[in-house]
């Protein structure tokens, strides 16, 4: 059996201050987190970010410490005016997401591309067979 419950609002009170509570200007929905696949195929990653809503400008990627930061930013401003009536409303959208890049990738062989609001990012990986390996003498 459900219980219930009681409250001593009215349901049109809650309603209301849930209104203005819960806000999607006010409350935490405007960090928004974009959905992200990673998909390791013939020899590298690629990164699709599920970003609508956004211009290839509002993008940064970068690389830092060993990891990967894709985020962006974007503000819009609404101003409206009538007679003995002014409104003006900000809002602005931001997300960073991190993510730790294995060994074996090339640095100078990541790309971007941003289009029909998903953001792609490829990251071609090294040959393991054929690393690199310097001898660093003692002096």
């Amino acid at each position: 059996m459900k219980t219930l419950e009681k409250t001593s609002q009215s349901p049109t009170a809650r309603v209301i201050e849930e209104f203005w509570n819960k806000d999607g200007f006010l409350d935490e929905s405007m960090k928004m987190e974009p959905s992200i696949n990673i998909i390791d195929r013939n020899g590298v990653y690629k990164i699709k970010v599920s970003a609508p809503g956004f211009k290839k400008k509002d993008f940064k990627v970068a690389v830092e410490d060993g990891s990967l930061i894709i985020s962006a930013e974007k503000s819009i401003e609404k101003k409206e005016e009538k007679e003995n009536f002014v409104r003006k409303e900000f809002s602005a959208f931001s997300f960073s997401r991190s993510f730790r890049l294995p060994e074996n990738i090339t640095l100078g062989h990541i790309k971007s591309n941003y289009k029909n609001g998903l953001l792609n990012i490829t990251i071609s990986k090294t040959n393991l067979d054929k690393r690199e390996v310097k001898e660093i003498k003692i002096r």
